[in-house]
């Protein structure tokens, strides 16, 4: 099994922009945050976890077009796990992979709300997490003119699937951001 390190290097690899870089960072914080504090993953299992967060996206900039369908074949040949290509495959509707894994299902969830959430951020007066909660996220979410291109469906139905409230589900990824807010620079 490659490892969080392996991840990086694969990740710096297909992946020029800092932008693209930092979501991955971001979701990776974010899943990794549900994996440990929510459902008590450790060890190797909460670095597969890393792994997937990180890597959702990582073949986008080389195949926008198919991605991520060449970013799973990518992984296969590198030894990835299957949990993680699924979670790959299935962090999007677009795909029509369905989400079996817990995995998957968390990757889904954080994927678009990470994103949310940090537009969230930059919009507040010292772009900072401190001033980012549940009320200003849910206030965001209802002005279709902010932050346009992400899907509000997505956002909610990450949570339903994962079995966890709206609110809850938001509160757990600003949590989980605020581990990695120095790289993110929030």
């Amino acid at each position: 099994m490659p490892t969080r390190a392996d991840a990086w290097a694969l990740l710096t690899e297909w992946t020029a922009s800092d932008a693209l870089r930092r979501h991955g960072l971001a979701v990776e914080a974010a899943v990794a945050w549900y994996g440990e504090r929510r459902f008590g993953i450790a060890g190797a299992d909460l670095e597969t976890w890393r792994c997937a967060g990180l890597l959702h996206d990582f073949d986008y900039e080389r195949y926008p077009e198919t991605h991520p369908l060449c970013g799973a074949e990518e992984l296969r040949s590198r030894g990835y796990p299957e949990e993680v290509v699924e979670a790959v495959l299935g962090h999007g509707d677009h795909t029509g992979v369905p989400r079996t894994s817990l995995l998957a299902k968390t990757v889904y969830a954080c994927d678009e709300m990470t994103g949310f959430v940090i537009a969230v951020a930059y919009v507040r007066p010292n772009r900072s997490l401190d001033e980012v909660d549940v009320r200003s996220v849910a206030k965001k979410m209802r002005d279709k003119g902010f932050a346009r291109q992400v899907p509000r469906d997505q956002l909610e139905k990450g949570a339903v699937e994962l079995g966890v409230p709206f609110d809850e589900h938001v509160a757990n990824v600003i949590e989980g951001l605020k581990t990695v807010r120095g790289e993110l620079g929030l």
